[in-house]
């Protein structure tokens, strides 16, 4: 059986136990794994499980540019990559000063641009300093910019 196949198979078995779990209900599955809370956990497993499982059926090159593409999703995070973009420094804690946004939500967006490896951060005291990680914003660039580049041009489209 082939690494495709497997994965495949892995997708089918998922999807027939999640559709069987929605269609049953969370109360009925609640009782079968003997409370709710166990019940949302499996659910939660089997959606990782399941976007795990597609992420597989794609290349390395688009899953790369779907990284960066979900880091840029946001309008904050957006906003965080051009502060640091136009710093000589790391930033630490200056960065909640420059946008409308509480301490955890740009906790939260800088933990995504960190996860994406767009950003790193160093423990400075009892701060988090923050600076581009120059060699995956160039990677990042350059999977962006063949993507864009792709594009051939169509004289006849809808």
């Amino acid at each position: 059986m082939n690494k495709r196949s497997v994965a495949e198979d892995s997708r089918r078995k998922v999807n027939a136990v999640s559709t069987a779990l929605l269609n049953q209900g969370r109360e009925t599955w609640g009782r079968k794994l003997k409370n709710k809370f166990a019940c949302e956990i499996f659910i939660v497993i089997l959606r990782y499980i399941m976007g795990a499982t597609k992420s597989e059926e794609f290349s390395v090159k688009d899953n790369r540019v779907s990284k960066y593409a979900k880091a840029l999703a946001h309008p904050a995070r957006v906003a965080i990559l051009r502060i640091l973009a136009t710093k000589d420094t790391c930033q630490c804690g200056d960065i909640v000063e420059e946008l409308p946004l509480s301490q955890s939500t740009v906790s939260q967006h800088l933990k995504e641009l960190k996860e994406a490896g767009l950003i790193k951060g160093e423990i400075d005291g009892t701060k988090v300093c923050y600076c581009i990680d120059e060699k995956e914003w160039k990677a990042a660039q350059v999977w962006i910019n063949q993507l864009f580049d792709s594009y051939k041009g169509c004289n006849e489209c809808c």
